[in-house]
């Protein structure tokens, strides 16, 4: 099913430029002030060519894409970038703190430490239609106007495709934990949320066909990077129109991709909470009235300040263990004298295909279809046109930031969620379903720029 294959990356020459200098987050976790930042780091920082800086004065001739692929084209000359001698494949691991646990003493309640392995490869692209790829969310085309162009100049992915995989034997992360015991990583860095990333090169003629082999069996489902992904497909579609043929062999007919076995420990997959704001004529005893025959409140009320950070944490404990449950966290703007967080959580006997009728049995699973669908619409008035306009919802990853937003009067209730499963991914992406936008955060990025692709 899944074609991939080994490719020479072009990587930085850690003599010329130290890899905590000049790799960067994804281009969209690039925040105008970590722009700035990777600008000042190094000259040769890969934001030049990942998101450089826009001008007014740019024309058709200088412009943020053509400074892009003169300056990779620069850094390739003058061996700041060099190629691998061999085919490879690239053992990728990531060790992190899982967010949330941070800062947490030692002991059972500790900060907790997970390794997320991968391997890169340049995996062949496939339509949605072949049954071989599956997407779990939708694409916007402002994102993937921006990718084509680059890619058009540079000729280069420097971000990587996050694609998940299902492995239960582990065989390909037996391979690759052999690799890693051989040699010490080739690159090796500590990024600006802590995480240590460590890649090693396989050039291993057994090891790749052993890899190959592993793979050929598999469906592939997108975690991260369906914007970048399309973009492929689109510049793949380019070149062929171009040629005039179909040439299976040619490097853009792939593109690079970190693939992760979806059975490993390491795989975090974090919330995105809601906040929601402009609700015309909000009331959160209108709104409990309305979900009384679907949900059981359970109710942490506070007076004080002092009594709101015990409240608080006695929430946040509440809707982790209730998970189970299908517990929803709400903390809504009320009068002071009812102020209060609250879990919750569908009543026994509650039939969510009567709930949910328009919704797949496959989607009435997860938490944030239940909150869409069972609350924000029907209760709130929050209808899908009006989250995609993004005229009532905006997103958080922390749960202190969605709270903080309805202290501060920015927002009329917040919602908190459970994250996600790996499997309800796997499951609803190979059933030909997408999720609602932002239902998964994968942690942590994919570092780019760690190794690049050439598609020429």
């Amino acid at each position: 099913m899944a074609q991939i294959y080994p490719f020479r990356a072009f990587r930085y020459n850690p003599a010329s430029a130290p890899f905590e200098c000049v790799l960067t987050q994804p281009y969209d976790k690039i925040s105008p002030a970590m722009q700035e930042k990777y600008y000042a780091a190094d000259p040769h920082n890969l934001i030049s060519v990942e998101k450089g800086r826009a001008y007014p004065t740019d024309t058709p001739q200088n412009n943020v894409y053509t400074r892009a692929a003169a300056a990779l084209a620069d850094w390739i000359r003058s061996n700041v970038v060099t190629q691998d001698p061999a085919p490879s494949f690239y053992s990728y691991t990531q060790e992190y703190t899982v967010p949330g646990t941070v800062g947490r003493a030692a002991g059972a309640q500790g900060e907790e430490r997970r390794t997320r392995r991968g391997f890169i490869g340049a995996g062949k692209l496939e339509e949605y239609s072949a049954g071989v790829v599956f997407r779990h969310e939708h694409t916007l085309s402002g994102p993937k106007a921006d990718r084509l162009e680059l890619l058009r100049h540079t000729k280069t992915h420097t971000g990587q495709l996050f694609m998940l995989y299902s492995d239960p034997q582990r065989r390909i992360d037996t391979i690759l934990e052999e690799a890693e015991s051989a040699s010490a990583p080739a690159t090796e860095m500590r990024d600006e949320y802590g995480v240590v990333h460590q890649l090693w090169v396989i050039a291993d003629a057994q090891r790749v066909a052993a890899i190959q082999q592993a793979m050929e069996d598999q469906k592939l489902v997108i975690a991260d990077g369906h914007h970048r992904y399309e973009t492929a497909l689109n510049y793949r579609n380019e070149c062929r129109a171009r040629t005039g043929k179909i040439d299976t062999g040619a490097a853009f007919e792939r593109a690079m991709m970190t693939f992760v076995n979806s059975r490993s420990e390491g795989l975090t997959i974090l919330p995105t909470h809601r906040v929601a704001a402009h609700i015309h004529d909000f009331s959160w005893t209108a709104v409990r009235r309305h979900l009384e025959p679907w949900f059981a409140a359970e109710a942490f009320p506070f007076s004080t300040e002092e009594k709101k950070s015990e409240a608080r944490k006695n929430f946040l404990a509440r809707l982790v263990s209730a998970r189970e449950k299908r517990a929803i966290g709400v903390y809504p703007s009320t009068e002071a004298q009812k102020r209060a967080f609250y879990v919750l959580t569908l009543r026994g006997g509650v039939s969510l295909a009567q709930m949910l009728p328009n919704v797949s049995p496959l989607q009435r699973g997860l938490d944030v279809v239940l909150l869409h669908d069972g609350i924000l619409e029907p209760a709130l008035g929050i209808t899908p046109q009006a989250v995609t306009a993004e005229a009532n919802l905006t997103y958080e990853r922390e749960a202190s930031a969605a709270l903080e937003a309805v202290d501060s009067g920015r927002a009329q209730i917040s919602f908190l969620l459970n994250p996600c499963d790996v499997e309800q991914v796997m499951k609803i992406a190979t059933a030909g379903e997408v999720m609602p936008q932002k239902s998964t955060d994968f942690f942590p990025k994919l570092l780019s720029g760690i190794a690049m692709y050439r598609v020429e």
